[in-house]
């Protein structure tokens, strides 16, 4: 019986960039089981090509194996948490601070921010967080890097995961709504400095937010 061959590397990555963006839109949840059959169906490949798309994302962290059990979407911790907003600090603020005036990417900034307004006025809060993961991608943008955005892209991933173990997804977008207004005016403005400021509190507040609920996840566990 001939060996399976592996599937071209393009392919296996572009599958393991359709998964990424899905966990980034929210649409799987940290600790789901992925079914092998319906994803190789939905993505149209083989479970062979989709094998490998899960070694690369477990890889990266964001997928885990089971022996007996299957492929689960990884559950991010304090200290992923923590060092997530290491990273973003040091990336996101820095490429504000040095944002030259009329980048492309702040129209983006605009039609994301545009768009979580929307979301909140119908309680979509999907959308809101979705529009949010625009908005920092589009500042990352602002370094006109294309490693940097690569880079950003899995860090983005693991952050959509983290989002997805709060309760009330409300809770956590809806006070960075109007923060990311916020940081736009001060960017269209000229003051990218005052911006980058503006950043920096905001992700404080956020990992925050995001590490208390985990706290109250993990004593509720231990009481029940």
């Amino acid at each position: 019986m001939s060996a399976i061959a592996p599937s071209p590397p393009a392919l296996t990555a572009r599958i393991a960039e359709a998964l990424r963006d899905r966990i980034i839109a929210g649409e799987l949840l940290p600790g789901q089981r992925l079914s092998e059959g319906a994803l190789a169906t939905d993505l149209a490949v083989s479970r062979n090509t989709l094998r490998e798309a899960f070694r690369l994302l477990t890889k990266d962290g964001l997928l885990r194996h089971e022996p007996n059990r299957g492929v689960f979407v990884t559950v991010p911790d304090h200290a992923a948490v923590i060092d997530i907003y290491r990273v973003r600090r040091l990336v996101e603020c820095r490429a504000l601070a040095e944002a030259p005036a009329g980048h492309p990417a702040i129209a983006r900034m605009r039609a994301a921010v545009e768009a979580a307004l929307t979301g909140r006025a119908a309680g979509d809060w999907r959308t809101v967080g979705s529009a949010n993961m625009a908005f920092h991608a589009a500042i990352v943008d602002l370094a006109d890097s294309a490693r940097l955005a690569a880079f950003y892209a899995q860090v983005a991933a693991e952050l959509r995961l983290a989002f997805g173990r709060l309760d009330a997804a409300e809770a956590l977008h809806a006070p960075f709504i109007d923060g990311n207004r916020a940081i736009l005016a001060e960017l269209e403005a000229g003051r990218a400095g005052e911006a980058s400021r503006l950043l920096a509190d905001y992700l404080a507040q956020a990992e925050r937010i995001i590490l208390a609920a985990l706290s109250r996840k993990g004593a509720s566990g231990a009481n029940g």
